[in-house]
């Protein structure tokens, strides 16, 4: 992490590790070392927050911002340019290194299909805003694997200069104000003041949003920017506040012990950046009070720790460190390689070597004066101009390719899709549709129409579609997984003479109890469940069709959640009936999800991409028997229009049957429109 000192860039022939200087807080540089330290190992072996992200956040907060008011207040010329480069030589110089790696990476060992993810946040990462583009699609932090992009780690580096934006900003305009009135030497207390109340609002919001948009929360530099806040008020004050001794020690033994337990105590990920972050954000603070003011022969032991030669090194390279040990982790993972002891080491000797050698052939030549340096900075802006435009470039292209709608093919008899499975119909030559670089778009209508509620909306959305002026009507009512079945309902409503509306939410199967997103609490889709619920109930319905099933998560094959019955006793209640349809298999192997067009990309084929049918689905529904004390739950299951005997393939009738890891494509639930026409006939009597 790229955290600020206090001093001036170094003078050619670096200090010693460890060695102070005037004014310097070596003991800082140790905290920053520990810090690095619990993000790798976390990052690599518990797959957990550590807090040490929030460390960084502190000492980032700590010294930019003294930093700049030292050079505004002592401006005898421009400022802000010389601020503005000397930030961007700190940052970019190391960022556009690991950022060419990832590149080449990309291109060598992943799937063409997989380049467009990696050239957005290759966008959004030069551009600092990768923690927006990470919020939008509610990327899981806590997970390291090959589904995760290798330059997510990167969103804390968006926050951070986020927030030197607009404490710049403050700052400048506080000591402006200042100057005019006259009083500048209220610059310091009335810019600890703008600090405390953003710290103020900024942790109000994040406990607030915390509560219902965690996935959104953990990115969004509105609710870090709290912890930024208290690292600047206390760089502003720290040479006022001096502790007794013995309040020096037991701060330092606290904190220590706080920081080093945060991440097996605390689970970051579902609940920073609220109120839990109080435990490394108070860790830090404690830390940097123990150090202050204390002589170095009288330095609590904890403090002469962090200043100990290990620590020292870890934080002389904890900024290089922080950007390659993360995508190193996923591409070792996508070697087919689990994270033991042995290969978990790997990932830290090569992650510290490649630190050591960005330090000394990039950070520091571009920090030293002298004709080297221009040379570097210009090779250096090149190369991040470059990788702007090849993935502007890349995105440009991927955009005009994919600019046509996908095509609908159900009349193309070349393209039998499900039917080739449940009637054999032949299935000629041709090439596949979508294709894989269409698979993404190859979407229901209600996605394209912005009739499905994201993560972040708490409001019900409603849409029509079928036949709108018929008297029958079917509720469609859940998740992602209940939607994917539109394109079949939607044209067998306009065929059979009944309405279909839409009640969805993304991640959000009806729930009425602690529903969970990828492990963190859903709040939202909670209260969002029983708004529905009370909807259908005002509304009336003739059916709700929904989901009744979801993958086991401890075992093969699928289950009914205990949360469904109570979803379903409410329908009984409300003497609503139900086609509760079974979930379509989820592509994932050892826990690692996978898309059906990267595989194929990949040089995978329709049933080396697919899965054993086993592994996958229980050999009976397991609705069946959960729906027994519901009889107005009618269990029904297109499982055999989606699998084949043995293997779920992702290729069936010349039709890719997966849009992503997860979702049946668009294109294959229309194939499956005679299938799910004769099973609802049957099961609601309106055929």
């Amino acid at each position: 992490m790229a955290v600020h000192h206090q001093a001036t860039t170094r003078a050619p022939g670096a200090r010693a590790v460890g060695a102070r200087r005037p004014g310097h807080r070596v003991d800082l540089d140790g905290l920053r070392g520990l810090a690095i330290a619990l993000v790798v190992v976390f990052h690599i072996w518990f797959g957990r927050v550590s807090g040490g992200v929030d460390v960084f956040l502190v000492l980032s907060g700590f010294f930019f911002t003294s930093m700049v008011l030292r050079r505004v207040e002592r401006a005898d010329g421009p400022v802000l340019r010389p601020l503005v480069v000397r930030t961007a030589r700190r940052l970019y110089p190391a960022a556009v290194v690991v950022f060419g790696a990832v590149a080449l990476w990309t291109v060598w060992d992943r799937p063409f299909t997989m380049w467009d993810a990696t050239t957005r946040q290759l966008l959004a990462s030069l551009a600092y805003v990768q923690n927006w583009e990470l919020a939008r699609t509610a990327s899981d932090y806590a997970a390291a694997d090959l589904s995760v992009s290798p330059l997510q780690h990167l969103w804390s580096m968006s926050v951070q200069v986020q927030f030197y934006v607009g404490v710049t900003a403050v700052v400048f305009l506080v000591a402006a104000a200042c100057r005019r009135c006259g009083r500048r030497d209220l610059t310091t207390p009335v810019l600890v003041s703008v600090l405390a109340v953003a710290a103020a609002v900024s942790f109000a919001y994040a406990a607030d949003i915390g509560r219902t948009h965690q996935g959104w929360a953990y990115y969004d530099t509105g609710a870090r920017t709290w912890e930024l806040a208290v690292g600047a008020i206390a760089g502003l004050v720290i040479g006022r506040v001096v502790l007794p001794a013995a309040l020096r020690a037991a701060s330092a033994v606290v904190g220590l012990a706080a920081l080093v337990g945060c991440g097996f105590l605390v689970d970051g990920a579902a609940q920073f950046p609220g109120p839990a972050a109080l435990v490394p954000v108070g860790a830090a603070m404690l830390l940097v009070l123990a150090g202050a003011g204390a002589p170095e022969s009288r330095a609590p032991a904890v403090i002469r720790a962090l200043e100990s030669r290990p620590l020292q090194f870890l934080g002389s390279i904890a900024y290089p460190l922080y950007l390659w040990h993360w995508p190193i982790l996923i591409a070792v993972l996508g070697t087919g390689h689990s994270v033991t002891v042995v290969t978990g080491s790997a990932v830290v000797v090569v992650s510290i070597a490649l630190a050591v050698a960005t330090r000394s052939w990039v950070e520091e030549p571009v920090h030293r004066r002298g004709a080297g340096r221009g040379a570097l900075t210009a090779l250096v802006t090149v190369g991040a101009i470059g990788l702007a435009a090849a993935s502007a470039t890349w995105q440009g292209s991927l955009d005009r390719a994919t600019a046509q709608p996908t095509a609908d093919v159900s009349a193309d008899d070349r393209y039998p899709g499900a039917l080739a499975l449940v009637d054999g119909v032949p299935v000629p030559d041709a090439p596949m549709r979508p294709t894989v670089l269409d698979a993404d778009l190859d979407l229901p209508q209600s996605t394209l129409d912005g009739c499905i509620a994201d993560m972040t909306q708490r409001e019900v959305i409603s849409c029509e579609y079928g036949d709108p002026d018929a008297t029958r009507t079917l509720a469609l009512a859940g998740g992602s997984h209940a939607e994917h079945w539109l394109p079949a309902l939607d044209r067998i409503g306009r065929d059979r003479g009944f309405a279909v509306v839409t009640y969805l939410k993304m991640g959000c199967p009806l729930d009425i109890g602690e529903p969970l997103l990828v492990d963190l609490p859903y709040p939202d889709c909670r209260d969002w469940s029983s708004d529905v619920l009370d909807i259908l109930a005002s509304d009336r319905p003739d059916w709700v069709f929904t989901t009744s099933t979801r993958p086991s998560p401890t075992e093969f094959g699928d289950v009914t959640p205990d949360a469904y019955l109570d979803v379903w006793a409410r329908f009984s209640a409300l003497a609503l009936p139900v086609v509760a349809v079974r979930d379509t298999p989820w592509l994932s192997r050892e826990g690692v999800p996978y898309r059906a067009a990267d595989c194929l990309a990949d040089g995978g084929d329709s049933e080396s991409c697919g899965l054993p049918r086993s592994e996958v689905l229980s050999e009976i529904d397991p609705a069946r028997a959960a729906s027994l004390p519901f009889p107005s739950v009618v269990p029904v299951d297109f499982s055999d229009a989606v699998c084949g005997p043995d293997v779920c393939r992702v290729v069936e009738g010349n039709v890719l049957v997966y849009h992503d890891s997860h979702h049946l494509s668009a294109t294959y639930v229309r194939s499956l429109v005679p299938v799910v026409d004769s099973t609802l006939g049957e099961v609601t009597g309106w055929w």
